[in-house]
Parts: structure tokens; sequence; C-alpha cells
């Protein structure tokens, strides 16, 4: 069986877009529940709406992947869950070590959708002494003692960082030092990684802090509406802030 120690996935050879690849698995959520219910086809316009996204940016998306769909017909579902799942390098086996066994590495070993996409946890891997043995998720939780030996072991390249802050730079270090290179970092701060790794940054905190700005806008435009002022003069300027496909930036990885 294929590792993630011995295939680099294609699109950046390829050169796909980075925005591009960020979309890819909203298209394949949105086509996997179409596939689970026998769908044989799918316009642009259905599963742009089912992904979220407008069908003219789809259809450049796919462009790129070499899938253009046929007029009056639509896209193949099968084979674009295929394309796409190749492309993301799920068509092999991708071992996953994650490092912090608390309430959320605890929840992450117990996300059910791992196996489905790809992804195969192969360790789970906390500094307390009192964690070694127990096991999460029917996987026994080993000591961060063996971390190197568990990844050279595994051939493990993605790591997931579920440690306090304090001990997440640390951890990176020895990841990196030990062959990984991708982490998916959970925790809350920006870790520095040497060129040629990769990092995702998930912050719970930061994505709410963006929804009270948006609720904050929204409860100004209501009172200028209130005010009989104009609601674009509430918010005049966002277009400043657009990026290149014309969306409001997300927030990026570390």
């Amino acid at each position: 069986m294929a590792t993630g120690r011995t295939h680099r996935p294609a699109s950046r050879s390829r050169g796909i877009p980075e925005a591009t690849v960020a979309r890819l698995p909203l298209y394949l959520r949105a086509l996997t529940g179409l596939s689970e219910r026998s769908v044989p086809t799918v316009s642009s316009e259905e599963l742009a709406a089912a992904a979220g996204v407008n069908s003219a940016k789809l259809r450049k998306d796919f462009s790129y992947l070499g899938s253009y769909g046929t007029r009056g017909v639509g896209y193949d579902v099968e084979y674009l869950v295929y394309q796409i799942s190749r492309e993301l390098g799920l068509t092999q086996d991708w071992p996953v070590v994650i490092v912090g066994i608390g309430n959320l590495g605890a929840a992450l070993a117990n996300y059910g959708g791992f196996a489905s996409r790809g992804f195969r946890v192969a360790a789970l891997i906390d500094a307390d002494p009192a964690m070694a043995g127990k096991p999460v998720a029917g996987i026994p939780v080993q000591h961060s003692d063996e971390l190197e030996k568990i990844i050279s072991d595994n051939g493990v390249s993605i790591g997931v960082i579920a440690t306090p802050a304090g001990a997440a730079q640390p951890v990176c270090d020895r990841l990196v030092a030990a062959g990984v290179t991708s982490i998916l970092n959970f925790a809350p701060t920006v870790l520095t990684v040497p060129d040629g790794v990769d990092v995702r940054k998930v912050d719970l905190s930061i994505e709410l802090q963006i929804l009270a700005f948006h609720e904050q806008r929204k409860a100004g435009e209501e009172a200028a509406a209130a005010d009989g002022a104009h609601p674009a003069a509430v918010h005049r300027g966002d277009s400043a802030e657009q990026g290149p496909d014309g969306d409001v930036p997300a927030v990026m990885p570390a």
C-alpha cells in the first residue's frame, strides 16, 4: 500500500492555483453527497450551489483539472469524485499522527471521516505518562518519547498538533526533524517551519471573531437603515479588501 512518504500531490507541478486547491475539498464533499444518493450527473450551477461558490468559478476550477463537462448533460459525478480525489492525493493511504490527546485531540481521534477520505490515524501521542496505553477511539495512546520512532516506523508525513500553545512549537520542531512535511495545527499559536514544510492552521477563536465582526456589521447596517442612511455607507471601501477572485480574503494558514 502506498504511503504519504512516497508521493507528493501533483497540483503544484500542474500549476493549479492555491485558491482552486482550497475549493476542491468543497466540491468533493458535495459530489460525495450526490454519489451517495446515486445521482449520475450534475450541472455546474447545481454543484456550485451545493459547494457554496459561483458556477463561473467552479467551471474555471475544473478547467485546471481538464474537466469541462458535457453541454446539456453536466458533469459525471463518479468521474469527478475520482478526478478530484486523485488530484488531492486521496486515492492512497496517508498515515497521520495526532499529538496532544486532550479533549480536542480525543475528539479528532474519534472523528469517523478520516478513513473514508484517504487518511489513517497511525498513532496517538501525548506527553502525559498517565495517558500511555490508554485507548482512545480504539487506539492506544503512546508517549511522546516514542514520537520519532513512530513516525519512522509508519512512514508518516502528516502530523496534527492539538497541544497547548506552549508545547506546539517544540512538538512541531520534533515532527519536522523526524521527517514530517505537512502539519495541521490546532494549537492557538503561529508555528515557524522551514521551507518545504506546509502548515495549515485551524483557530476556532479567530473564526468566531470573524463571525462577530460580521454580526457587528449587520447590526450597524440595520441601525443605519432605521435611521434612514444608505446601508452601503456603513461598509464603504469593502471592495478594496477583496481578493483577486472577488472574495473577501479568507483566513490564511500560518
